[in-house]
């Protein structure tokens, strides 16, 4: 067991934690029981208790069973933050069914490949989504779709600037299929008796593979309360909590350190469905948020705003995050405004949220953490899978309650995705870092092949395989460039097809726009003639690659 981190490790926090042997919808179940009339949901300026949180994810999950979902049934929750968001999540698990958490910038092809996959019957879908939901309904797998209006559940009055999509009225849904979401609760069908248990299937993040499509992450909900419990138990989290939820809660860190540890606790969540740094700032103010997990670039917008000064952002006790490393300059500015550390983590969709947490009163900077609790995590040799010492680069590998179960249906990349040392079985990040002498973790790079834009994980095989649909393009390899807000960006070498000259750059930033999600987009397209090969005929992506960052840091 790695114990070199234990000299730092937080008093109040014990290093193994007996976990509820409960299904995680119990834990809305009990917040409720205790807190019935204390907000659960805070939605730009309109509530939602915990008992009405609690009611309507069993109507919900009363309809759900009515048309058929079974225990088991994988079933897609397809929509931005919201109340919605998460009513259904609960909803799904009282059902007995099982989470698919969905990107809501994913767009109809990718909706078809997470259909077939997980053979999903049912979809619960936001209303400025469902056009993309729309042509699998009834056509196949996929029988029904519930769609949603964020709009339903802004019922009092806000001056708060509403993002588009929240502001927009109910429209009628003219599709067989598609089911209105005040319909399926007003049906108002009790749900058969709660059965899943700690060791059966929860949810199922998808995260992208080198091999260009996505795999789903297995999770029980043994190990999504792993860091459930765990993350609340790491910060203290109490009924007190006021969390902004500025993160999108499909995403294991939105999903875990924000959603399920706050509702664990009996706490409020804050939820904003898009990102906007006044907004932001102002619910601060007026709610006296307590409590912000974040993404890096967040907390850089909102610093980076003018009248920053106008807002009292004072109450917040706790801030932290992952996804790309806080810049020194604003981790300070951060600190002079608030008297706040910014709390680095660490943690992918296979370990559905932190497997390294920075301990609250020994932080270090751009630092991963050390391992959470009960987890132990070594550094290997990426050639000989042997155990390195301290500073020394390899392989980042951890066990514990929150690994996942493998890869929906991949049983070979389940089992590359583990090794053996010292006679346990760890799971292989695909990180290269290294530990200094406290045991605080640190990453260099990535073993795969992958960008990191503001947080988000952009696969190029993924990418490439999208865009050779296009049919201008005749090869493409996609390459990160640096990126002055985002850290990286996506860039596309395009060779164009023969006769295709005539095709301009914007010409594929607008079709990728149009077929895949926002964040994988090229934000440049650059034209080549060729695109070099190794001797077996591989695309040399790395010899583009550190060409492109070889210019930037001339």
């Amino acid at each position: 067991m790695f114990d070199r981190h234990f000299p730092v490790w937080p008093d109040q926090v014990p290093k193994q934690l007996e976990l509820p042997a409960t299904n995680l919808f119990h834990n809305i179940t009990v917040s409720a029981l205790r807190f019935p009339d204390h907000p659960a949901i805070h939605y730009y300026g309109s509530n939602i208790s915990y008992s009405q949180l609690l009611n309507q994810a069993e109507r919900l999950a009363g309809y759900l069973q009515q048309i058929g979902v079974q225990a088991g049934d994988r079933v897609l929750l397809y929509m931005q933050n919201s109340p919605q968001y998460i009513i259904g999540y609960f909803a799904i698990l009282r059902a007995n069914a099982v989470v698919v958490p969905v990107n809501p910038m994913n767009r109809t092809a990718e909706l078809a490949y997470l259909i077939e996959d997980t053979q999903a019957p049912v979809a619960l879908c936001a209303q400025e989504l469902s056009e993309f939901v729309a042509p699998h309904v009834g056509n196949g797998v996929l029988k029904e779709a519930i769609v949603t209006a964020y709009s339903e559940y802004v019922v009092e009055p806000t001056d708060l600037a509403l993002p588009d999509a929240v502001a927009a009225p109910t429209e009628p849904l003219q599709q067989a299929g598609l089911t209105s979401w005040q319909n399926a609760l007003q049906a108002n069908v009790q749900p058969s008796a709660l059965t899943a248990g700690p060791q059966d299937l929860c949810v199922i993040p998808y995260s992208s593979g080198t091999t260009g499509n996505p795999k789903g992450c297995v999770h029980t909900h043994h190990s999504v309360m792993a860091t459930t419990v765990y993350g609340a138990a790491w910060v203290n989290t109490q009924h007190s909590c006021i969390h902004l939820v500025s993160v999108p809660m499909f995403h294991v860190t939105g999903m875990q350190s924000c959603m399920n540890s706050t509702l664990y606790a009996g706490g409020t969540l804050v939820v904003m469905t898009r990102w906007d740094r006044k907004v932001a700032a102002k619910l601060i103010q007026r709610l006296k948020i307590n409590t912000w997990r974040n993404i890096s670039t967040m907390v850089v917008d909102m610093l980076s705003d003018p009248d920053i000064d106008q807002y009292d952002i004072s109450s917040l006790t706790g801030i932290g995050g992952g996804g790309a490393a806080m810049p020194a300059a604003v981790a300070a500015k951060l600190q002079e405004k608030t008297g706040l550390i910014y709390m680095e983590g660490y943690g992918l969709s296979e370990t559905i949220a932190a497997t390294h947490v920075n301990p609250p009163h020994a932080c270090k900077a751009q630092c991963l953490g050390i391992p959470f609790i009960g987890v132990d995590s070594r550094v290997i040799d990426v050639e000989t899978l042997k155990e390195v010492e301290p500073g020394v680069t390899g392989e980042i590998i951890m066990r514990g309650e929150q690994i996942f179960q493998g890869y929906w249906n991949r049983p070979d990349a389940t089992e590359e995705a583990f090794v053996e040392v010292d006679g346990e079985r760890f799971f292989r990040s695909g990180d290269l870092g290294y530990y200094d002498e406290e045991g605080y973790f640190f990453l260099v790079d990535r073993v795969k092949r992958m960008i990191n834009a503001s947080g988000f994980k952009v696969w190029p095989a993924e990418v490439e395989s999208l865009m050779y649909a296009h049919p201008a393009i005749q090869e493409v390899c996609i390459i990160s460039v640096p990126h002055e807000r985002r850290g990286e960006t996506v860039k596309a070498v395009v060779v164009l097809s023969a006769g295709q000259q005539g095709t301009t750059e914007q010409d594929i930033i607008n079709w990728c726009q149009d077929n895949m999600a926002a964040y994988k987009c090229p934000q440049i397209v650059e034209f080549a003639d060729s695109i070099p090969k190794s001797p077996t005929g591989k695309i040399m992506w790395r010899h583009l690659q550190d060409i492109e960052w070889g210019r930037a840091e001339a």
